[in-house]
């Protein structure tokens, strides 16, 4: 067994493993949560560069691991592959970078450093597993882990949110569970690899139509597409600020991710675009979502929700990219999404750990509130334009380069109705970026009916202090918007080897 095969089961056991330590440890002291998360997290962060380094430069790629030694036919499989790295590469990066904020600015507490590498453990499982009962295993794992961070919030209200994505969340998998019993009953397998073949030659494809069916819709809630989109604003406005970086920037992007690995992996594109209606319905979730997000997100006053509306918006720019993947076979709108995947992962962990600084030091957490924001924390309030240019789709950020492989790819598969969507979306978010930007550098606090001060502001009566990390790590954030952007040619060639592989 190779080193770079040893370490599939570890991305993923390590985590899980450690979640356990700070509980245990916790019966001493309670300061023994934030040291294990930061150990761990940065040695995920590490072995996934590795594993990384290995799948790009390798001859062997895909990486794959069977558990226990027993066949992919009827075993576990993990898999590592030039399109699922990327996402493991995200999230190792953004569970070590939100660290660095909960640091100093919470929550505290060996039980929410329990969830968190719980969190970061079944994240990595829906990206690294090939096997789709599996994958509702580590979806499961990762909502429960979810559940318990939103709810650790102050209040009420997290709890109540924490309930609303419970229910929703148990729905979703449980449409996803039902799918994935039909594909079973109609092939007899669990395994992506085995499905992919077993499902063109089904006898019953009635069944394989409504196994997409139903997982379609359960992903459509887990990724927050409009109307099923109602868990996630609540979500994110409620959990604590060193907890919605975390599960904006991952949470759906992981869900995104699995929903486009089993189209173009386990259906995969030729038998989709032969299935009635299937491109048709994923690209209606998604342009509806587009439209619908973005709308709701210009209406907002409560910055973290405007950035959650924003979420629903740009996953669906994910989902129109799929529905252009099935039916026109589009390698460009592929790329597109894996891109914009990426780069929304990023952008969103920068804006929220902003939102939270700016809460934490300047006492704002509405639009209006923002109001001179430039000249009393100009770091941060230059860090968050930039992020949100990039979100805008302003060239060189990383959301430019996703959405312009979206449309090209929309374009060259004569889909001129995603393409305008794609535009009025841009519109659309100019016009809610806009209003931040406009009151951070060209509204002076004192056009407010109540003073702002420059000096901290405890929102919470808790301490407002902010350390040079919190800062930087925000300041990556922007950096590496700009960073990916100019990558993103980059990209496309590193997923080449993955694209000729499921498009011939």
């Amino acid at each position: 067994m190779s080193s770079a095969e040893l370490l599939l089961p570890l991305l993923i056991a390590a985590p899980l493993l450690a979640a356990t330590l700070p509980i245990v440890l916790g019966l001493w002291t309670d300061r023994t949560g934030w040291p294990i998360a930061a150990v761990t997290t940065t040695a995920l962060f590490g072995a996934a560069v590795a594993l990384a380094s290995a799948v790009y430069t390798g001859t062997d790629a895909p990486i794959t691991h069977e558990l226990g030694g027993y066949p992919r036919t009827y075993g576990i499989q993990l898999v590592a592959d030039q399109f699922s790295i990327l996402i493991a590469l995200l999230v190792t990066a953004v569970a070590t970078g939100v660290l660095v904020y909960t640091r100093q600015g919470g929550p505290r507490g060996n039980t929410f450093y329990t969830a968190y590498l719980l969190l970061t453990g079944g994240l990595l499982g829906i990206t690294l597993t090939g096997d789709v009962f599996n994958l509702f295993v580590f979806l499961e794992i990762t909502s429960i882990a979810t559940y318990a961070l939103v709810a650790s919030g102050d209040g009420p209200e997290s709890a109540v949110a924490a309930l609303k994505y419970l229910i929703l969340g148990t729905m979703a998998a449980s449409m996803y569970l039902i799918g994935v019993a039909f594909l079973l009953m109609a092939t007899g397998t669990l395994n992506m690899i085995e499905l992919a073949t077993a499902i063109p030659a089904a006898e019953r494809p009635t069944l394989i139509r409504a196994g997409f069916g139903f997982i379609a819709v359960g992903f459509a809630t887990k990724v927050a597409q409009w109307p099923l989109h109602t868990w996630q604003p609540s979500a994110y406005q409620q959990a604590p600020d060193g907890v919605t970086p975390l599960i904006a920037a991952l949470v759906s992007t992981a869900s995104a991710y699995a929903f486009g690995r089993l189209i173009v992996t386990v259906f995969g594109v030729d038998y989709l675009t032969t299935m009635p209606n299937a491109a048709t319905i994923v690209l209606t979730i998604g342009c509806v979502s587009v439209l619908a997000g973005t709308a709701l997100a210009v209406i907002q006053t409560e910055v973290k929700r405007m950035l959650a509306y924003s979420s629903v918006s740009q996953f669906g720019l994910v989902i129109a990219a799929y529905g252009v993947v099935i039916a026109g076979s589009s390698e460009t709108a592929f790329i597109g999404a894996a891109i914009h995947l990426i780069g929304h992962g990023l952008l969103k962990a920068g804006l929220f750990l902003g939102a939270a600084l700016v809460a934490r030091s300047y006492g704002a957490r509405t639009v209006d509130e923002y109001a001179g924001l430039a000249k009393a924390r100009p770091v941060v309030a230059g860090a968050m334009a930039v992020l949100l240019l990039s979100l805008v789709g302003v060239p060189p950020g990383v959301g430019f380069v996703g959405k312009w492989y979206i449309a090209l790819g929309a374009v060259q598969s004569e889909l001129w109705p995603v393409a305008a969507v794609i535009f009025l979306s841009t519109m659309l978010t100019l016009a809610y970026a806009a209003r931040l930007l406009e009151k951070m550098y060209f509204t002076p606090p004192a056009a407010l009916d109540w003073p702002r001060t420059t000096e901290p502001v405890a929102t919470d009566g808790g301490d407002t202090t902010v350390s040079i990390g919190m800062l930087a790590i925000v300041v990556i954030a922007a950096v590496g918007a700009v960073a990916l952007g100019f990558a993103g040619g980059t990209i496309a060639g590193l997923l080449e080897p993955f694209l000729m592989e499921v498009f011939n």
